[in-house]
């Protein structure tokens, strides 16, 4: 079965949506019109319950199939990034600073479109949770959704998400039974020294030449302190000191980031990090302490659940564009916290070429926008069929 006529029918409808959410992005846990948009949509639609404010915006929505059966959960995430928009499109952003650039409104609208389906059809049993999810970049917005109950409050016995993947051919789906995203960590380094003049570096504790010899004993710990097959990621990305080129200042600050699959090498990172930290700052002087931070956990499909959503994709699509099997990649995504907690699987959807995800210039493409939805749809009546 190829992409739902009803829904295909439905693009133009839905790319009125999608451009409206990108001209309006709004942060984190703060997104009032979005939330209030998807409502208004829902209510529309004729959903049978529409639960708002849950994680401050998010919404549970339910939609009843044709008699008894149990709750199945498709989330989408809502929220935008800090980024100025520089795409030049007739609908960027309209708020400066702020910009779709992950494709969050692509996946609110593919949700709202299977929703508009189902709501008509509900060729389905039991009935569909709808999870419109705040905060995925950075908030920690699914978990929080979790921790508020939505899964027992529901009774969401397993639970499906999509994330767009620019540069994969267009409609093709990518997923795999096991990890599929890395954990994500960050750690936070406060050098302190003593700071002097340029041309007096004997009279000062250099914060400066510790913070590189930090980041340098840093690169050893994928080159030396782990198994080479065991994935792991140790990036710093700031480093911030100093304000003159004849003045040694007297602090300097470091940050970066550590992606993981397995809970061993995150503990072991953490541990080393802190140990040449200690180390590095004794041998130059200066005083200096490591803070870690332990973010998303790694997205670990249940291998069950990803052969049938494969499936699901493959009745949508073809299977000559589904991979079941993809390669894990060292992204990090806030769905972790529900397949934690259910059953599930979480798929990536090609957008074709243009520019990466995070990217000023990037923007959802709407043609996929139809196969999105049809999935999500396929995936509820695939999952409980009716009698």
């Amino acid at each position: 079965m190829p992409v739902i006529n009803s829904i295909a029918a439905l693009q133009p409808e839905m790319q009125e949506w999608r451009r409206w959410l990108h001209r309006n992005p709004e942060l984190q846990f703060d997104l009032p019109k979005t939330a209030g948009f998807v409502a208004d949509k829902l209510r529309a639609f004729g959903v049978d319950e529409i639960h708002e404010g849950i994680a401050t915006s998010g919404i549970v929505a339910l939609i009843e199939g044709r008699g008894k059966g149990p709750t199945i959960g498709l989330r989408a995430d809502m929220d935008a990034l800090p980024i100025p928009e520089a795409t030049g499109a007739d609908h960027a952003s309209e708020t400066p600073g702020m910009m779709h650039a992950c494709g969050h409104d692509g996946h609110t609208t593919m949700l709202l479109g299977a929703a508009k389906y189902l709501a008509e059809t509900r060729n389905f049993a039991g009935r569909v949770a709808l999870i419109f999810q705040p905060a995925e970049e950075g908030g920690g917005g699914g978990d929080v959704m979790v921790r508020e109950g939505i899964m027992d409050r529901f009774d969401i016995e397993q639970v499906y998400g999509i994330h767009n993947a620019p540069n994969f051919e267009e409609g093709a789906f990518f997923t795999a039974p096991g990890p599929i995203m890395a954990a994500v960590d960050t750690f936070h380094i406060d050098i302190t020294g003593k700071g002097g003049h340029g041309a007096m570096p004997h009279d000062t504790k250099d914060p400066v030449v510790a913070a590189l010899g930090i980041g340098q004993a840093i690169q050893t710990i994928v080159s030396r302190n782990h198994y080479a097959l065991d994935e792991l990621v140790v990036s710093i990305t700031q480093i911030h000191t100093g304000t003159a080129d004849n003045i040694i200042p007297g602090t300097a600050y470091m940050e970066g980031t550590v992606r993981t699959f397995d809970p061993a090498v995150q503990d072991m990172v953490e541990r080393r990090l802190s140990e040449i930290v200690a180390g590095q700052a004794a041998s130059y002087g200066v005083t200096a302490t490591c803070r870690y931070a332990r973010g998303y956990p790694a997205t670990v499909n249940h291998a069950e659940k990803a052969d049938f959503a494969a499936n699901v994709a493959a009745d949508v699509v073809g299977k000559g564009l589904v991979t079941p099997d993809a390669p894990k990649e060292m992204g990090a995504e806030d769905f972790s916290y529900m397949l934690n907690a259910r059953p599930g699987a979480y798929l990536f959807l090609g957008a074709g070429e243009g520019p990466v995800l995070h990217h000023p210039e990037y923007d959802f493409n709407d043609a996929i926008a139809p196969i999105g939805a049809s999935f999500f749809a396929r995936m509820v009546e695939m999952a409980q069929p009716v009698g």
